[in-house]
C-alpha cells in the first residue's frame, strides 16, 4: 500500500486529520489551527476543523463552548463568510463581549456599517453587556464609514463616562471619525483634550485638514507632532509635501525634505512623486526633475507628477515630450496622465496633437472619466474648436462643477456670451452649485455681450445669495464690462471707491478702454497710477505712446520712448509663426530672411489687391510713427501676421485650415484686412492668457478686448466659405500665444523652445527632446 503524501502548509500541524484513530487530546490543537486558517484564509481547512469539532462530541463547559464558537465566528469572518458567522452567533445559547466584537468586526470588514450599529444596540439593550475598548473602536469606525457623526458623538460621550477614552484604539477611532465626517472642530477638540496619539491619528487629522483647506490648522498639528517627537512615516511625508504644495511654501518643503533624508526612511515612489509635485507647484522645475531622475522604480504616478510639474510652469512641450519616454519604459498612462497631456496641448494650442491624444484616450478606455472629459473640453476650447468642446460636454454622463466651468469659460473666451450664460442657467437647473471660478466666466461673458445690468446682478446679488465673496478677478471683469460699454467715468469711480487692492492688469484694462474710446483725460490719470504701481510695465508705455500717436502728439511719443530707454524697458517685437508638416516658419514685420520671401511678398500684394475693391483702405492711423502716408502703407502691408497667412495659403491645399500663432495682439489694420479676406466680421474676446478672434455672421458688433494681454488668437476662413461651413467649424486659422525668445536670426528660433535660466542647466539632455513634436506625433499616431 503506497505511503500517503505528507501534507504541507497549515495541514502539517494536524496529524489527527489524517489518522482516524488519533483523537485530539484537547481543544487547543483545532482552535490554534482555526486561527491559522483564519489568518491564511484557508476555508477548506477551517471547514474540516469545524466538522471535527462537531463530530468529536467532547463534553465541554459553557465557557469552552463560547470560546470554541467565538473562534469559529472569527474564522468565518476572516474568510468573508459573514452569513455563516451570523448563523453561528444567533445559535449561541450564551455570548460574551468577544462574540459581539468578532461579529461586529466582520460586518465592518465587509462594509456593513449599519449592521454594526444595530448589533451594538442589541448588545447594550438585550444582553446588558458592557462594551470594551475594542467594541467602541469598531462602532466609532462604523459611524466614520457611513458619516453618522451624531451617533459617533453619542459613542464619544459613552466612552468618556466609561473611562476608555485613553485607549489607543479608541483615540484613533475618534480622531478618524471626526476627520472623515469633516467635523474639524471635533477632531481638534479630541486632539487637544486627550494626550498621546500615534502617527496614524495625526496622519488622519492632517490629511482631512488639507482636504478641507484648513492649511494653517494642519501646520499647527504638524508642530504638535514635532513637539511630541512622533516619528513620521511615508504617509506623513506624503501629506506634508502636499501641504507645502498647497501653501507654495518652498522653505518648509526644503526643511521637510532635509528631515526625511536625515531620518533614513526608505522613500517610496509615492513620497518621491509628492516631492516632484511640491517642487513643481513652488516653481522649482529643476528640483522636481532632479528628484524624478533619482527615482529607480518609476510608475505612472511619478511620470504624471513630473508632466504636471512642467505643465504648471508653462513648459508644455517638455510635458508632451515625456510621454513617449514613459511608454519606452513600458508604463501605461492613466486618466490623470491624459488629462495633463491634453492640458499641455491646450497650452500650445496644438489642436492636431490634442486630436491624437483624444483618440488615444478613447482607445485606452479613459474617455468616460470625468477628469479626461474636463481636459478635453478645456483643450478644444483653448484651441479654437468650440463646437467639439460643446459636443464633448453634451456627451458627458457625469458632470462636476469643473466641467460646467470649463464650458462657460470656453464660450466666454470665444466671445459667445449668451451661450455661456445659457450654460450657466442649465448648471443652476441641474442643481450644481457654482463656485468662485464659475462667476469669473459668467462676468466675463457679460462683458463680451455688454450686459451691464445682468453683470451688476450677478456680482452684487447672486454671488451674495450663493455665499461667494467677490474677488479681484470678478471686479476686474466688471471693470471690463463697464469699459466695453463706454462707461469710463463709472469704471474709474468704481475702481477708486471699491475697497479692493487692484493690480496692474485691472488698471490697464481701463487704460486700454481710454485708448479705444480716445478719452485721454482719464487715460492720463490711469497711466500715472499704473506706472506708479509698476514702472517697468512695458504694456503701459506702449499704450501711452499709442495714445499720443493717435492724437498726433509726436513729442509725447518721443518722450515716452526716451523714458523707456532710460528705464531699460524694451518693447517685445511682434512675431507670427505657423507649423506646416511639423516645420515651424517664423515671420516678423518686413521679414526678408525666409527663403521664399519674394513669393510671400507677391502673395501679400495679391491678397491686398483683391480686397481693395471690397472697401479695404490701409489704416495709416495704426502706424504710430511720424512718417509719410505712403511709407505708412508699406509698413502696414507686411506685418508678420499678413506674411504668415500668405505663406499658409501658398503651402496648404485648398480647404485646409491655416493655424497662425502670434505673440502680440493684432493691429487694427490687420484686423480689417482679415475681415475682408474672410468676408466675415471678427469679434475679439480674451481668455485669461490670450485674445481669441472669432468669426461671426455679418452685422455682429466689433468689440475690443477686455484686457491688454500680450498675445492674440484668431480664426480666419477663406473667401469661398459660407455661414454653414463656418458654424460647423470645418475651416479656420487660429493665432495663439507661444513661448518665444528674441534672437538675431529670428527665422531660426523655435518658439516652443524652453528657455532655462543662464546660471543653471537643464537636468536632462536638451538634444533628446523632440522640438518639432515628431516623436510625440509618431508615438500617438501609431496607436491612435
Amino acid at each position: 500500500m503506497p505511503t500517503p503524501k505528507l501534507p504541507t502548509g497549515p495541514l502539517k500541524y494536524a496529524p489527527f486529520l489524517f489518522k482516524p484513530n488519533l483523537k485530539p487530546s484537547s481543544l487547543v490543537d483545532p482552535i490554534k489551527l482555526l486561527k491559522i486558517s483564519a489568518e491564511t484564509k484557508n476555508l477548506r481547512l477551517g471547514k474540516i476543523l469545524h466538522a471535527l469539532l462537531i463530530t468529536s462530541n467532547q463534553p465541554s463547559k459553557n465557557g469552552h463552548l463560547v470560546f470554541q464558537t467565538n473562534s469559529l465566528i472569527y474564522f468565518y469572518v476572516k474568510c468573508d463568510e459573514i452569513s455563516v458567522a451570523r448563523q453561528l452567533f444567533d445559535e449561541m445559547p450564551e455570548r460574551n463581549v468577544v462574540s459581539w466584537t468578532a461579529l461586529m468586526s466582520g460586518y465592518l470588514h465587509n462594509g456593513l456599517a449599519l449592521e454594526v450599529l444595530r448589533l451594538y444596540k442589541k448588545m447594550v439593550s438585550l444582553d446588558g453587556l458592557c462594551p470594551n475598548e475594542y467594541v467602541f473602536a469598531i462602532v466609532i469606525s462604523s459611524c466614520s464609514d457611513i458619516g453618522r457623526v451624531e451617533e459617533g458623538k453619542q459613542c464619544h460621550g459613552y466612552v468618556l463616562k466609561s473611562g476608555l477614552v485613553l485607549h489607543q484604539y479608541v483615540k484613533n477611532a475618534l480622531i478618524c471619525m471626526y476627520s472623515r465626517c469633516s467635523d474639524v472642530d471635533g477632531a481638534m477638540r479630541v486632539l487637544n483634550t486627550v494626550p498621546g496619539y500615534d502617527v496614524f491619528s495625526y496622519n488622519s487629522v492632517i490629511n482631512k485638514l488639507i482636504e478641507l483647506e484648513y492649511l494653517r490648522e494642519a501646520l499647527e498639528v504638524l508642530d504638535r507632532m514635532m513637539a511630541e517627537c512622533v516619528v513620521w512615516d511615508n504617509v506623513t511625508y506624503v501629506a506634508i509635501f502636499g501641504l507645502c504644495a498647497r501653501l507654495k511654501d518652498l522653505k518648509l518643503g526644503f526643511q521637510v525634505h532635509g528631515q526625511m533624508l536625515k531620518s533614513d526612511l526608505e522613500c517610496d515612489v509615492f513620497v518621491s512623486s509628492t516631492m516632484v509635485d511640491m517642487y513643481g507647484k513652488c516653481g522649482k522645475i529643476l528640483y522636481a526633475r532632479k528628484v524624478f531622475d533619482c527615482l529607480r522604480n518609476r510608475n505612472v504616478v511619478s511620470w504624471t507628477s513630473i508632466m504636471a510639474a512642467y505643465l504648471q510652469n508653462g513648459y508644455f512641450e517638455e510635458a508632451l515630450n515625456l510621454f513617449p519616454k514613459m511608454e519606452i519604459e513600458g508604463i501605461m498612462p492613466n486618466e490623470y496622465t491624459f488629462a495633463v497631456l491634453l492640458k499641455s496641448s491646450a497650452g500650445l494650442s496644438a489642436l492636431g496633437l490634442g486630436d491624437l491624444l483624444h483618440a488615444r484616450a478613447e482607445k485606452s478606455g479613459f474617455k468616460e472619466h470625468v477628469i479626461v472629459g474636463n481636459a478635453l473640453v478645456i483643450m478644444y476650447s483653448k484651441t479654437g474648436n468650440i463646437k467639439e468642446a460643446n459636443k464633448i460636454f453634451s456627451d458627458m454622463i457625469f458632470r462636476e462643477t469643473i466641467t460646467w466651468n470649463a464650458m462657460i469659460c470656453g464660450y466666454s473666451h470665444h466671445g459667445l456670451g449668451k451661450e455661456a450664460l445659457t450654460v450657466f442657467q442649465d448648471m443652476l437647473v441641474a442643481g450644481v452649485c457654482p463656485n468662485y471660478v464659475t462667476f469669473v466666466g459668467v462676468l466675463s461673458a457679460c462683458a463680451h455681450s455688454c450686459l451691464v445690468q445682468e453683470g451688476f446682478y450677478y456680482l452684487n446679488q447672486l454671488m451674495e445669495q450663493m455665499g461667494i465673496e467677490p474677488g479681484l478677478e470678478h471686479y476686474t471683469c466688471f471693470v471690463g464690462l463697464l469699459s466695453r460699454a463706454g462707461l469710463l467715468d463709472e469704471a474709474e469711480n468704481f475702481m477708486r471707491s471699491t475697497p479692493v487692492k487692484w493690480d496692474v492688469i485691472a488698471w490697464r484694462t481701463l487704460l486700454n478702454a481710454c485708448h479705444v474710446h480716445r478719452n485721454y483725460g482719464i487715460g492720463k490719470r490711469i497711466a500715472e497710477t499704473v506706472l506708479h504701481m509698476d514702472p517697468h510695465d512695458e504694456g503701459t508705455y506702449i499704450l501711452i505712446s499709442n495714445m499720443y500717436a493717435k492724437a498726433r502728439r509726436w513729442d509725447g511719443v518721443v518722450k515716452i520712448r526716451k523714458l523707456m530707454r532710460e528705464r531699460n524697458v524694451k518693447k517685445e517685437p511682434g512675431v507670427s509663426w505657423l507649423e506646416i508638416r511639423n516645420i515651424t516658419h517664423v515671420f516678423v514685420s518686413d521679414d526678408n530672411k525666409h527663403p521664399e520671401s519674394s513669393q510671400i511678398y507677391e502673395k501679400v500684394g495679391e491678397l491686398l489687391a483683391k480686397i481693395k475693391p471690397l472697401g479695404y483702405v490701409p489704416d495709416i492711423a495704426a502706424v504710430l510713427h511720424d512718417v509719410e502716408d505712403e511709407q505708412k502703407e508699406d509698413y502696414l502691408s507686411y506685418h508678420s501676421e499678413k506674411l504668415a497667412i500668405a505663406y499658409g495659403l501658398m503651402k496648404t491645399p485648398t480647404g485646409a485650415p491655416i493655424r497662425v500663432i502670434k505673440n502680440l495682439r493684432m493691429c487694427d489694420d490687420c484686423h480689417r484686412a482679415v475681415k475682408l479676406i474672410s468676408k466675415r466680421i471678427l469679434v475679439p474676446c480674451p481668455p485669461p492668457t490670450c485674445q481669441r478672434i472669432l468669426i461671426t455672421a455679418c452685422g455682429a458688433p466689433c468689440l475690443w478686448d477686455l484686457m491688454l494681454w500680450k498675445s492674440s488668437i484668431g480664426r480666419l476662413c477663406y473667401p469661398d466659405f459660407d455661414d454653414t461651413a463656418l458654424r460647423q467649424g470645418k475651416r479656420g486659422v487660429v493665432l495663439r500665444k507661444g513661448q518665444w525668445k528674441a534672437e538675431e536670426d529670428v527665422s531660426a528660433v523655435n518658439p516652443f523652445k524652453e528657455v532655462w535660466p543662464q546660471e543653471t542647466q537643464a537636468p536632462f539632455d536638451p538634444n533628446a527632446t523632440c522640438r518639432d513634436q515628431k516623436a510625440v506625433l509618431s508615438s500617438l499616431g501609431k496607436q491612435a
